[in-house]
């Protein structure tokens, strides 16, 4: 019986162990996209902290594609040797390492430059953030961009490249029917917002080469009167089809009105079904994310074949050595009570820690 603790190949990747660091944005970067020596410690901490693969926060693969400050770039050569050093990172201390790439289309508004003019699938009118449709061009230059950004991972010494198609950035917009009225080849019918998906799946294949995996931070799924399960199987599969070697489920619209409901229950795993329907559907390696905050849920995940890999980001940020504590024998659960402070901070104050620990600092300091 496999357990989260064994090695295991994913897409010629051998990993440590069956436990990944999910991409998290951790504000660290400078204001040009470069790595910081605080975004380094972030990956060294990670690497030595037990994690069998780290995922970088989402690079932006243009500059009209960054989404929030303190994010990591990939979309000039420049940004390569800063991001070799995290790569670096990652193996010195015994961990595999993929860079994210991504755009955040009309996401762009996280950056807080009201100024700037975000590019989407399809402007909304009413939205109060400026913003406007793609042209035709543009979608293909931004296919182009992938598909460099892929490439400029490879020379910085990354294992594989994620793309990220989850959560309402660019992928997510393209793909829902909600984000997505476009009438020509890229909008429409569920086969045609799947397009986007597929050209830059083939662009970034192509570019990286046969050998250099290609994995995918999936929306699945989204709630009502967005796009069933079904399609998002449909649109899984495709993709795969054009060579995505390994999936990390999750929902899309990530904070729109057709996000899926998540559960109540501290116990509950978010996407443990449409990860197992997923690994079914699509016969790739499945990375399941959301909700995992005891080891024993993760062995009986892994154990009954649901997902290959189990993904944590929240807990991560709270005990960057879970994994080696976990393995160590300390079975107690996750410290993470999900409040999401740490990403307020980082928000506000370009601090990435858990700020339940700062608390518990400050008030050890006091007494």
């Amino acid at each position: 019986m496999p357990s989260p603790f064994d090695s295991i190949v994913i897409a010629g990747v051998e990993l440590r162990n069956r436990f990944m660091r999910s991409a998290t944005w951790d504000a660290s970067a400078g204001d040009d996209g470069g790595v910081t020596d605080a975004s380094v410690r972030i990956f060294e901490t990670l690497a030595r902290g037990g994690a069998g693969l780290i995922v970088t926060g989402y690079a932006y693969v243009s500059e009209v594609g960054k989404a929030a400050v303190g994010q990591y770039g990939i979309a000039e050569d420049r940004h390569i040797p800063g991001l070799r050093r995290l790569a670096d990172a990652a193996h010195a201390g015994g961990a595999r390492i993929a860079v994210q790439i991504g755009h955040g289309g009309n996401n762009q508004r996280l950056l807080g430059h009201s100024e700037r003019v975000a590019l989407c699938p399809s402007a909304v009118e009413d939205d109060a953030w400026p913003q406007r449709s793609f042209t035709g061009e543009e979608i293909e230059q931004t296919i182009a961009d992938f598909a460099a950004a892929a490439e400029r991972g490879r020379k910085a010494g990354f294992d594989a490249v994620q793309l990220h198609f989850a959560h309402g950035y660019l992928g997510s917009q393209f793909l829902s029917p909600v984000s997505n009225r476009r009438t020509d080849a890229f909008g429409g019918s569920p086969e045609k917002r799947r397009r986007f998906h597929i050209e830059v799946v083939r662009a970034v294949r192509k570019a990286a080469g046969d050998d250099f995996p290609v994995w995918a931070k999936f929306g699945l799924i989204e709630g009502e009167g967005g796009f069933p399960l079904e399609e998002g199987l449909e649109a899984l599969k495709a993709m795969v089809a054009e060579g995505l070697s390994a999936v990390e489920i999750s929902v899309g619209q990530g904070g729109s009105s057709v996000r899926p409901a998540l559960p109540d229950d501290p116990e509950s795993v978010y996407f443990r079904a449409e990860a197992a329907a997923a690994k079914k559907a699509a016969g790739i390696p499945t990375m399941l994310i959301g909700g995992i905050g005891r080891l024993e849920t993760a062995e009986e995940i892994i154990a009954a074949g649901d997902a290959d890999v189990i993904s944590l980001a929240r807990p991560l940020i709270r005990e960057p050595g879970l994994i080696a504590r976990w393995q160590s024998g300390d079975r107690a659960r996750v410290k993470c009570i999900r409040c999401n402070k740490c990403l307020a901070a980082a928000f506000t104050q370009r601090v990435f820690e858990c700020q339940q620990e700062a608390l518990l600092r400050q008030q050890a300091a006091a007494e």
